[in-house]
């Protein structure tokens, strides 16, 4: 378990510039914190211990504004940076190295009992207040952008952005998350249809 921990806390000094040392990090960190708890939860809802699991989760709500549901699978070094409003679904499963922003959520679709929730790649980046609905696949690496409604599938490296969430220019590098620098889908696509219109009317003028 302290492996495990220290694991944690070196993947957040790696990840946010901001962080000045593992003191900082495993006292002042709640994303990290909610992670924590839910391992625990998580353990028990797996021994069917469900009552117990609820109210680990609850707890680890309260205390960190983090909502995990304690039938969801994370993996390792999942980092939640600020955390506040992250709501993770009961059917989701994230891999290792996620990186989650506040106020996104991993939400269902289907009131049935059955996978319903998204499942997310090694890697992937979910922006800040990014909403991801239903049993669809989030790529190895991909990036969501902030405040995007995802309903389908994303290719690994990808990156999208936008309600619903359209194809972004960025890859996976350095620069991954410098969403500035993504190019502006509706504007192309309205330059497109303004061109069109452009060559109908040339060609009717003539």
């Amino acid at each position: 378990m302290l492996s495990r921990i220290r694991e944690d806390i070196n993947s957040v000094l790696r990840k946010d510039p901001a962080a000045r040392g593992a003191m900082e990090v495993f006292f002042f960190y709640p994303g990290l914190h909610a992670i924590w708890f839910h391992r625990l939860a998580h353990k028990l809802w797996l021994k069917g211990f469900f009552f117990l699991a609820r109210g680990i989760s609850h707890i680890s709500r309260f205390f960190t504004g983090v909502e995990i549901h304690p039938g969801a699978v994370i993996g390792r070094r999942v980092f939640i940076d600020h955390g506040m409003g992250v709501v993770i679904g009961e059917t989701a499963e994230i891999g290792d190295d996620v990186l989650i922003y506040q106020g996104a959520v991993l939400g269902g679709v289907s009131l049935e009992k059955k996978k319903r929730h998204p499942t997310v790649g090694a890697g992937a980046v979910i922006g800040a207040g990014a909403i991801v609905l239903g049993d669809i696949k989030i790529g190895e690496r991909a990036r969501i952008g902030a405040g995007s409604v995802v309903l389908k599938n994303v290719c690994p490296d990808c990156s999208v952005f936008g309600v619903e969430a359209k194809p972004g220019g960025i890859g996976a590098g350095r620069d991954a998350l410098s969403h500035q620098n993504v190019r502006d889908y509706y504007e192309e696509e309205i330059r497109r249809i303004w061109d069109e219109i452009s060559k109908i009317k040339g060609g009717t003028s003539k």
